[in-house]
């Protein structure tokens, strides 16, 4: 004799299966909140973590040597202008790679050596995040897509780098550059005015 199950049960146990089959959806980050924490291993081999990093001010840079709005950054040498003004004030800048082996973007420890050296680019470090995990902890969606981390460890800012999202290196001069205007106004002390903007480049290649 068939059973008869209510539908509200083959709903629930569909999306049991689902949530076994792919895995628990993770919840986006929120500006106001704690940042996600994360442990990826560096170019070095060094492992770094959000919780190791307490008590110090993190921007959180995705990237993709060969997306051309960040090539946009780093060809106008932007990208490590900002670097080294973030650094220069004590913010630990970790750019991150998220794009799986076999996918655009994706490099060897020494190749992403290679390109911090080549283009001049001052990272603290440069991290490997092959499988993904931080990038969709972070719902990082592009290259670049920034995030501001304070002190205590909450999200202050996530978004594009600035409200020009163009691949032309002549609208940088032009642009307000929202990573700089967050670092502003916490030096002033301030909440940073513009907390969340739409970011721009290329999707992120998990």
């Amino acid at each position: 004799m068939k059973h008869a199950f209510p539908k509200t049960f083959v709903v629930g146990a569909v999306a049991l299966a689902a949530t076994l089959s792919f895995g628990v959806a993770v919840a986006a980050p929120k500006v106001g909140a704690p940042a996600p924490d994360f442990s990826v291993v560096d170019t070095a081999g060094e492992t770094w973590s959000l919780g190791g990093l307490a008590g110090k001010k993190v921007i959180l840079e995705w990237t993709n040597h060969d997306c051309p709005y960040v090539v946009k950054h780093y060809a106008s040498d932007n990208m490590q202008a900002l670097q080294k003004e973030a650094t220069a004030a004590g913010y630990v800048w970790l750019s991150v790679i998220s794009s799986a082996s076999g996918k655009q973007g994706h490099v060897s420890p020494a190749q992403a050596d290679d390109l911090t050296d080549d283009r001049g680019a001052a990272p603290t470090a440069v991290l490997l995040d092959t499988s993904g995990d931080m990038g969709r902890a972070y719902d990082a969606k592009t290259t670049p897509h920034m995030y501001v981390i304070d002190p205590e460890g909450t999200l202050v800012y996530m978004g594009g780098i600035d409200d020009k999202p163009t691949t032309d290196q002549a609208d940088i001069a032009g642009a307000s550059n929202y990573v700089r205007l967050a670092m502003a106004d916490l030096a002033a002390g301030n909440p940073v005015a513009t907390p969340v903007t739409r970011p721009y480049g290329c999707s992120v290649k998990y």
